[in-house]
């Protein structure tokens, strides 16, 4: 599990957590925003809460435990029932919910159990759960979070101070708008790499055999602007594809969009212009620089 995030709801800090790349809410911080006395196994001793959970399951756990679901929505009528999360995870293999011990210990639920769970405490606490959420959500992928690439381009740093590794590699000299016919055959990778660095990876390898045996690439030899761009590209591309646009059509845009933001960014000292919110978080400094 990675790093313990925090979003404060209604003046109570909510921690979030990832598991498996999911995102999971900690439901022990969100009951203390209830009124009176609430547990979460009063929660899930509800027939709607257990058929909310199951359908969840359903949905995103192949391994979930359909007979022991069962035995435990027909005990859920009786006064006596009641059912702690980790009887639910063991009997149900469920992985919507767990509890976790330690420092940042409590239960813990995917997003979507979570704002689920959040309606027991108060539709208000939900609606402003969400939008924190959601904020969250955006900070981390503003355009200018590096944090995906920062420890590649560190690294790479000092190797670029030695080497001028930047001014002597070679981009071959080919002319890839009038030459359609390698679109047809392109990787989606080589279709970035063409409308970024203007050629593709493997004519890149041929031009510059001494970094190619030291297992560099072209993406190695990007200035951090481009590694930005680069990340703009990728997401575009991918709404491109679901939108079944042709690679051509998808080369021409990626190309257009790539010239103008590079533009953009190597106007302005782009190191400067970034402002670090966290760890794991990189906005534009708004701050005027000098």
């Amino acid at each position: 599990m990675s790093k313990t995030t925090k979003i404060k709801v209604e003046e109570k800090i909510i921690s979030i957590i990832k598991k498996d790349e999911q995102d999971y809410i900690c439901l022990t911080d969100m009951l203390k925003a209830k009124d009176g006395n609430f547990f979460i196994t009063d929660w899930l001793r509800n027939r709607n809460t257990l058929e909310f959970l199951s359908v969840w399951e359903k949905i995103n756990n192949p391994n979930f435990n359909y007979g022991e679901f069962a035995i435990i929505r027909n005990q859920s009528g009786l006064n006596s029932f009641k059912v702690s999360v980790k009887e639910w995870v063991e009997k149900t293999n469920a992985i919507g919910i767990f509890s976790k011990a330690g420092r940042y210990g409590g239960t813990y639920a995917h997003k979507d159990i979570a704002f689920e769970f959040g309606t027991w405490i108060s539709p208000t606490f939900k609606l402003y759960l969400i939008t924190e959420y959601q904020r969250l959500k955006e900070i981390e992928t503003n355009q200018y979070n590096l944090e995906w690439n920062f420890k590649r381009i560190i690294s790479k740093a000092n190797y670029h101070i030695h080497t001028d590794a930047v001014k002597k590699h070679i981009l071959p000299e080919k002319n890839y708008d009038k030459d359609k016919d390698w679109v047809i055959y392109a990787e989606e990778a080589d279709l970035l790499n063409v409308a970024l660095f203007h050629c593709t990876a493997k004519d890149w390898r041929l031009a510059n055999p001494e970094y190619a045996k030291k297992g560099m690439n072209i993406r190695d030899i990007a200035s951090i602007n481009e590694l930005a761009v680069l990340s703009n590209l990728e997401s575009l591309n991918a709404e491109m594809i679901k939108s079944e646009i042709s690679k051509e059509s998808r080369y021409l845009r990626l190309k257009e969009i790539a010239t103008y933001q590079l533009t953009i960014l190597n106007e302005k000292d782009f190191i400067k212009a970034l402002k670090k919110l966290n760890e794991k978080v990189y906005v534009e400094n708004k701050k005027k620089l000098k």
